[in-house]
């Protein structure tokens, strides 16, 4: 079947976002051709706002507007203490639960010496200079459970004792709502390690 080159341009452009297998690219892109023009023109111009407004924070490396982001400039956030992350979506991930009232920073990805990620390819060095200008009290390490993300912590956690008087883990275990049958040894481990007094 032969498919009108527009289309097919769009159905591969759109293919290429995570996520997004071949046909829900082409449902989106006949949605696009049903939807009018004025529509589709505010989505051209959000993405192309998105990408030339956002950039990095140039304090804790979170998505930004301005140099500095919305939680580095806000005076009520808690200046001594410091989450550290991956990536800005673990950012957006910890504030939609509004039990974080601290600051950030993001290291722009974990230690993977198979995919060659080494120290000298994250901001590790910009965290540590922090530590310069800024009273920090604890850090937090909120970096994925996975094995580069374990190897990441234990990094971070040699470099920051001295530094700081107190580095902490966010605390693994099983989900609100999950069954303790389903769940695998090593989340049921970590649950069991990281119970809390009642």
């Amino acid at each position: 079947m032969q498919i009108a080159e527009p289309l097919l341009k769009a159905i591969e452009e759109l293919s290429k976002l995570p996520g997004i297998g071949r046909k829900t690219a082409q449902r989106l892109a006949l949605f696009m051709l049903k939807t009018n023009d004025e529509d589709v023109q505010k989505l051209v111009n959000a993405l192309l706002e998105l990408k030339t407004k956002i950039h990095f924070c140039s304090k804790c490396y979170n998505l930004a507007v301005d140099d500095l982001c919305e939680i580095c400039q806000n005076p009520k956030r808690d200046q001594g203490i410091l989450c550290v992350v991956e990536e800005a979506s673990d950012v957006i991930a910890i504030e939609k639960t509004n039990e974080f009232n601290g600051l950030y920073h993001v290291i722009g990805g974990i230690l993977s010496p198979l995919s060659g990620v080494g120290p000298e390819d994250l901001r590790i060095k910009e965290l540590i200079r922090r530590f310069e200008y800024e009273t920090i009290n604890e850090v937090i390490l909120a970096l994925n459970a996975d094995t580069e993300g374990e190897t990441t912590s234990l990094y971070l956690a040699r470099l920051i004792k001295p530094l700081v008087s107190k580095v902490t883990r966010i605390a693994r275990g099983l989900p609100i709502g999950g069954d303790l049958e389903f769940a695998d040894e090593a989340t049921i481990g970590r649950a069991m390690l990281s119970r809390n007094l009642l």
